[in-house]
């Protein structure tokens, strides 16, 4: 895969879809950490109900790609609603409510389709443009 080097560094740059078709993921080059964007949050992840999103896929995308890390890669995730900044693979895999716990891709998609989110406004808009690179 592609690799983002600074300096003696990089990133290996994973492709995570699922929240949107264009989700991608940054692991560091010795694996000490992730960065997830709204793939994997802390507790949760992204929703699916997007543009090109997909519950199966994003199963699919955090069980290969970030589920398959080492236990102590730490996890930084775009954001987060209660003010954390990290966790950590294991920490994801014991007790993450929605992609954790064992959870199946069956469950997954099942708690997905039940979220009763609200639509975000212009989320039509900014998908799309999201997705261009704000390119018209």
């Amino acid at each position: 895969g592609d690799r983002i080097f600074f300096g003696s560094r990089f990133l290996s740059v994973r492709s995570t879809p699922g929240h949107t078709k264009g989700c991608t993921s940054y692991v560091a080059d010795d694996e000490s950490f992730v960065l997830t964007g709204d793939t994997l949050l802390i507790g949760g992840c992204g929703r699916t109900d997007f543009q090109g999103g997909s519950a199966s896929t994003l199963f699919d995308s955090v069980q290969s790609q970030l589920f398959s890390l080492p236990p102590t890669t730490i996890v930084y995730p775009a954001h987060d609603y209660k003010g954390r900044t990290s966790s950590t693979i294991e920490k994801e895999l014991d007790s993450n409510p929605r992609l954790g716990k064992g959870k199946t891709k069956k469950e997954f998609i099942e708690i997905m389709s039940n979220l009763n989110l609200a639509y975000p406004k212009k989320i039509d808009v900014a998908v799309p443009a999201n997705m261009r690179c704000g390119v018209p």
